[in-house]
């Protein structure tokens, strides 16, 4: 079986998979990562975002070979505890989270806007969210989050 090299948040790994695996099952089944989650497996809900390079991107519809050698980035990588990324920090303060399940694609996709749009109108964020799935209908309160965070950056 082939092996591949992928760099997830800032650390070196290396899976033995079929090159079309999909990376979220690396990072969860091998890597052990708690985030990203799987939710629909078909890259509708957003509950499998990561950083590819930057860009977000569903790592579950992404293949392993595709990711190896970039820059992935999950929410444990974004930021910590002690020092959370804005949008991370913003999403406590306007008390978004409920069940938590579906929140990595939120603050992943947020903080991917927020890298390439400093300042985006509540349209722009409602445009990026609009793939994102939350059964618990935190929708208008992300936007506020979003908008938090921009405007402490």
């Amino acid at each position: 079986m082939p092996q591949y090299t992928l760099r997830v948040d800032g650390r070196t790994h290396t899976v033995e998979a079929d090159a079309d695996m999909p990376l979220l099952y690396a990072l969860r089944d091998d890597l052990k990562l708690p985030n990203p989650h799987f939710g629909c497996g078909l890259a509708q809900c957003g509950a499998c975002t990561v950083h590819l390079n930057g860009k977000a991107i569903r790592s579950c519809s992404t293949p392993v070979a595709q990711a190896a050698g970039q820059e992935i980035k999950t929410l444990n990588g974004l930021g910590t505890p002690e020092n959370p990324h804005p949008v991370q920090k913003a999403y406590l303060e306007e008390q978004v989270p409920q069940c938590g399940y579906c929140i990595n694609g939120w603050i992943m996709t947020g903080a991917e806007l927020l890298a390439r749009n400093k300042h985006p109108t509540d349209e722009e964020i409602r445009d990026a969210f609009a793939e994102l799935i939350c059964r618990c209908g935190t929708h208008n309160a992300a936007v506020k989050a979003v908008k938090r965070a921009a405007e402490k950056a």
